[in-house]
């Protein structure tokens, strides 16, 4: 494995990329729902996260293949104390989804609203796209599978629901609703998944048909219709083998003219990832999709010249004082109780024997096909009962780690068997399936942990657990046969945990996180 020798913020370069032509997936990582739109020669791209936090990335690019991690638009998920994963309460596979984002030039302001829960609309606003965002108001009506569209006169128009599809009205600015009102009932299935335009005037809502068909509407008598309807795709081979077929996401024009559909494929158990496909326009004013052997293209010319960001790979060292923002907690994090300062701090929050109930553990989706992840954990501040180490998370998970029994007994643990029920509720916290004493006692104080993720779509994709004394020999402890199962949306994440079993007050230190080449798993 490679090991970038100093620190650096993760960015993404896209994969395969070889001359001016790429190959799908254009990200090959869990970035679903997505909205994508652009400013001025920039496209900015925000998914969904449900429990996750920070919420909704925001990514950007300059070519539709590149793209960087730049912010969230919402820092904290302040929906309530489930979100808080406190008091027996927790929120998986809830919050943040199909929400939508845009920039507003007239006041200068950049907006993020999403329905949560089925309930609340919750509008949050920024001066700068990388923030700070502040929530500025919740809407009463349930904007579900939201699509802000922005008129020619500056007019806000979210278009949402599924089957029945409205298209509210916001006020002058954005905050309140003025008036909703259905436009269009489904002749077709249960459509959702609204993304709304204004192209040559006239106005459009692009509608997922889950998940296998993209439906638009298009009216040329205002955001209000009457809308007629139009098959985009139905059943279109899927680019990446195993995968699912593209559906969802939006339109978007380069400032060339050139206009592409970026969708998502289900790829589990990594998730939903995001591939592209150009566009042209029919006579009749709806949009047709460029197909290869009426397929979805697996590689397509650059739409623009490349512009790359450094590769998404090598040694996060945690410098500066906070997270970059390609890392997100499980739930809301107790602040108090991290730092970042050339490396990380966990101390822990919780007392619990169930890594699904742990607070401040912390997440990274994992980099496809196959990638590998390694930290280094300093464990000489851990308490009597304390578990720290890797996990892979979901709604069948595994993890490997170190747990202290008393001042000089660890033990080098890999437990497997942690489920959920179907309410996402745990229904096992696993056992120890594999395990020994650290060697010498104590130790150096210092172990490195690694996990191998195949997240290639289909079944019995593996992720492997190894764990070494030097960082230089790995020995594997344990294989965790990853759930393919689509219910729980998010796919898989390698993510970093420290808790107590016993009591509070122990600590652990996060020297270093390596994400090793996609597609490659050296080393070990």
């Amino acid at each position: 494995m490679a090991i970038f020798l100093n620190s650096f913020i993760f960015f993404f370069l896209a994969l395969q990329v070889v001359g001016q032509t790429f190959t799908n997936p254009v990200l090959w990582e869990d970035l679903a729902d997505l909205d994508i739109f652009r400013v001025d020669d920039a496209f900015y791209y925000t998914a969904s996260t449900m429990h996750y936090s920070p919420g909704a990335p925001i990514l950007k690019s300059y070519d539709l293949v590149n793209w960087q991690y730049i912010a969230h638009a919402v820092p904290t998920l302040d929906f309530g104390s489930k979100y808080d994963l406190t008091n027996g309460q927790r929120a998986y596979v809830k919050g943040i989804y199909a929400s939508t984002m845009r920039y507003r030039a007239s006041n200068k302001l950049w907006y993020w609203i999403g329905c949560i829960e089925y309930t609340t609309t919750y509008v949050y606003t920024a001066t700068s796209v990388t923030g700070p965002w502040t929530k500025r108001a919740t809407i009463s009506t349930c904007y579900y599978d939201a699509g802000l569209l922005i008129d020619d006169d500056d007019t806000m128009y979210v278009a949402y629901g599924g089957t029945q599809i409205s298209v509210a009205q916001l006020s002058a600015d954005g905050l309140s609703q003025v008036k909703t009102q259905q436009v269009y009932s489904s002749t077709v299935g249960a459509i959702e998944g609204s993304r709304m335009y204004k192209i040559n005037g006239a106005w459009y809502i692009f509608n997922d048909l889950p998940a296998n068909g993209q439906y638009v509407l298009r009216s040329t008598s205002g955001p209000f219709g009457p809308y007629t309807i139009k098959q985009l795709l139905l059943n279109v081979p899927t680019p990446i083998s195993g995968g699912g077929i593209p559906h969802q996401g939006g339109l978007i024009e380069t400032q060339k003219g050139s206009w592409y559909y970026m969708a998502f494929v289900d790829s589990y158990p990594g998730g939903r990832v995001p591939v592209l496909a150009g566009i042209t326009w029919g006579s009749d004013g709806f949009p047709i999709l460029n197909t290869v052997n009426g397929g979805w293209p697996t590689t397509l010319s650059y739409p623009l010249p490349q512009h790359t960001f450094p590769v998404h790979t090598g040694t996060d060292s945690f410098a500066g004082t906070s997270l970059s923002p390609q890392w997100e907690w499980n739930h809301n994090p107790d602040a108090a109780k991290f730092s970042v300062s050339n490396g990380l701090t966990l101390s822990t929050v919780t007392v619990t024997t169930d890594l699904y109930a742990a607070r401040n553990t912390l997440s990274h989706r994992i980099l496809g096909p196959t990638s590998s992840a390694t930290i280094l954990l300093n464990y000489t501040t851990m308490a009597d009962g304390d578990r720290a180490g890797m996990a892979l998370l979901r709604d069948t998970s595994a993890w490997i780690g170190l747990q202290r029994s008393s001042a000089t007994s660890y033990r080098i643990s890999f437990f497997s068997g942690l489920t959920m029920t179907s309410t996402w509720t745990t229904s096992s916290t696993g056992s120890e399936a594999a395990g020994l004493t650290l060697p010498g006692g104590a130790g150096s104080g210092q172990i490195w942990f690694r996990i191998k993720a195949d997240i290639h779509p289909g079944t019995g994709k593996q992720g492997l657990f190894y764990y070494s004394l030097d960082g230089r020999t790995f020995t594997q402890l344990g294989a965790l046969t990853m759930n393919n199962a689509w219910n729980f949306f998010m796919g898989y994440r390698y993510s970093i945990f420290n808790h107590a079993t016993k009591a509070l007050g122990g600590k652990v230190g996060v020297e270093s996180f390596t994400v090793d080449q996609p597609g490659k798993t050296t080393g070990a």
